[in-house]
């Protein structure tokens, strides 16, 4: 069949003569199609509903809980504005308390102190910002007071019913708030008892009213209010709450709540608000009802009894951002909608193709056998060259190796001729120490030949350090670093090179640093690099007149630098940049490995060694920057 087919194919093709046999699908009507599209279409509706109304539900939720993210932390700074306003004002009466000029108006009443004492509370109450001060005797009669003189004085008033009293004379101090029995103003009331020798003498009252306070509350944009232990309202950002109760108070409440807050009559209406589940709730703070995200907390020692509630505005931001949620989620589904669409449309357009695809396979299989014969040839051509290409890599490999190797020479090439160059110092200092030990035997100085022996040992020591620290430089090691004093390791390799440098004639001018500075490094390899910097200054100086060395230290907050400076004949501008290079020098018999190797520690040590700028014929300078060490 298969071959016939192909063979139908090739005939057709051959002749021009396509033709497509239509698709004919048995045993479905067209009010079979539409009954089943319009079931689908009614399943895919309400899964989209229930999908948008979800998603609005859960942005909502999401919403509420950013509020109430943003009521928790703003509830902190409206409790310590109060907190901070009474805790201010609590003070004023506790040291009145102990007051000489109060306790003396309370023992023995006159004219003259109780204007004295007037005029000194009036100044308090306006520099502490106090609503009223005034003291009262044990009789509970106020004696004198912050605004005696004025029509709404309290002097004369008898405060004997005020628990603020009762409490403070009987327990030392006392806090209520109450409306005003004068000004017919809240105020919370803040008392300390004034003690004598002969016992209590009366009582110092400070009211503070909060409008302040509740003021920066209303500012804030949230509704803020305080309770007492009953529910009942005081400091609050909604004037139209105050005194109100979250719920209902039983008559037994309610008289208490008369009593404590000097409002006698009062029935203590519930305010407007509701709980709605989870965090919100309904109130209507500004004669509208509307909902809010509601968080409260205890007050604490410094406002017993009282509870702290904040309201954040939520109606609209949950709103906003369930109607947002849901038209983003709505655009989203028709957008995959659209897509699914798109892609049913090219399946069909695929199968349709994928019908004619299959009348042109005979043509396509002839085509490929064509194919088939000129690729085999190609392939045999490409064969060659690809074996011609791997003999051309096979070659690079090898040139690669002999390159790697002839680097791995040059580089022991360096470290041994470094090894050859940083030994000779310690064998000129053994030589040097030797010469000494021998001329010391001689005059019969047996304990300085011991010294010098001892120092002659000490340097085939540091030879071997010396070769460690090449051959650790070699493999790219930092070595062991610690704090140590940089006037120590001038100090060493001064030491090292002294018989050089008496017999050169040369003059060291030091500039010391009294306590000397700090650095983190190796002692023995930060007096390699200043023995390599001062054995190169010799070499300058040699036949120069008047020779100087001027070794000196500065420093700054992170850095320390060692600079050492000769009058020399200076660096030729060509020698200058390329002085870092291998094998770059000025000398007869130098190997111009050094400073190569000077600069390298210096940078291994976190620091850095340079060429400070100087003109030919001035001599030279290099500084050592180190790390400064705690």
């Amino acid at each position: 069949m298969v071959g016939l087919k192909n063979a139908m194919a090739e005939d057709n093709i051959g002749k021009g003569t396509f033709q497509r046999a239509p698709l004919v699908f048995p045993g479905r009507s067209a009010v079979g199609r539409s009954l089943w599209l319009a079931v689908l279409l009614a399943l895919l509706g309400a899964a989209l509903g229930f999908v948008v109304f979800a998603t609005g539900r859960i942005a909502g939720t999401r919403a509420e809980y950013a509020l109430r993210d943003r009521a928790l932390a703003a509830l902190p700074l409206a409790a310590d504005s109060l907190k901070g306003d009474v805790e201010k004002q609590r003070v004023i009466p506790l040291v009145l308390a102990r007051d000489g000029a109060v306790q003396e108006m309370l023992r023995s009443p006159s004219t003259a102190n109780e204007a004295a004492l007037d005029d000194k509370l009036r100044a308090i109450a306006r520099d502490a910002a106090s609503s009223m001060i005034y003291v009262i005797n044990p009789e509970g009669i106020a004696v004198a007071a912050s605004n005696a003189g004025e029509p709404t004085s309290f002097l004369g008033s008898d405060y004997r019913f005020r628990h603020y009293f009762t409490e403070a004379m009987a327990n030392g101090t006392a806090m209520q708030y109450a409306l005003g029995t004068v000004s017919a103003r809240p105020g919370l009331y803040l008392s300390s008892r004034v003690d004598g020798p002969e016992g209590p003498l009366g009582v110092v009252v400070v009211k503070v009213e909060l409008d302040r306070v509740e003021s920066s509350w209303l500012e804030s944009g949230f509704v803020v209010f305080t309770t007492d232990e009953r529910g009942v309202v005081l400091a609050t950002s909604v004037p139209q709450w105050r005194f109100g109760a979250l719920s209902p108070l039983s008559e037994e409440e309610t008289e208490t709540a008369r009593d404590r807050l000097q409002l006698p009559g009062a029935t203590f209406e519930p305010v407007p608000l509701s709980r709605r589940g989870g965090n919100l709730v309904t109130a209507s703070p500004a004669r509208r009802s509307a909902g809010f995200v509601a968080v409260s907390q205890d007050l604490g020692k410094a406002l017993p009894g009282w509870r702290l509630s904040l309201l954040i505005p939520a109606d609209t931001e949950i709103s906003s951002a369930a109607m947002t949620a849901r038209v983003t989620t709505l655009l989203a589904l028709v957008l995959v909608g659209f897509v699914a669409f798109v892609i049913v449309r090219r399946r069909r357009s695929m199968r349709q193709r994928q019908d004619a695809l299959v009348f042109m396979n005979a043509e396509l299989e002839h085509r490929v056998k064509l194919r088939t014969a000129e690729l085999q040839r190609s392939n045999e051509a490409l064969a060659g060259e690809i074996a011609e290409r791997e003999n051309a890599e096979a070659r690079v490999r090898r040139l690669r190796d002999e390159l790697a190797q002839a680097n791995r020479l040059s580089i022991l090439g360096q470290i041994a001729a470094g090894v050859a160059h940083e030994i000779n110092q310690p064998v000129a200092a053994i030589r040097t120490y030797a010469e000494n030990a021998a001329h010391l035997l001689r005059s019969g100085r047996s304990q300085d030949t011991a010294g010098n022996l001892s120092s002659i040992v000490a340097m085939t020591g540091r030879i071997g350090t010396i070769t460690e620290t090449l051959r650790s430089f070699s493999r790219r090691a930092s070595g062991s670093m610690g704090p140590i004093a940089a006037e120590d390791a001038i100090d060493g390799a001064l030491s090292l090179l002294s018989g050089r440098i008496r017999d050169s004639g040369v003059t060291i001018e030091r500039k010391r640093i009294d306590p000397s500075p700090m650095v983190m490094a190796s002692r023995i390899r930060l007096e390699q690099i200043l023995v390599n910097l001062l054995q190169n200054a010799l070499d300058a100086l040699k036949d120069q007149p008047e020779p100087r060395v001027e070794i000196a230290l500065a420093e700054n907050r992170e850095m320390v630098a060692i600079s050492v400076r000769d009058n020399g004949p200076g660096l030729a501008p060509d020698i200058r940049r390329s002085l870092f290079m291998p094998f770059t020098t000025n000398k007869e018999k130098g190997l111009g490995l050094g400073l190569v190797i000077s600069e390298e520690i210096a940078r291994e040590l976190g620091g850095s060694l340079r060429l400070d700028d100087a003109g030919h014929g001035k001599g030279a300078s290099f500084t050592v920057e180190l790390r400064r060490a705690a």
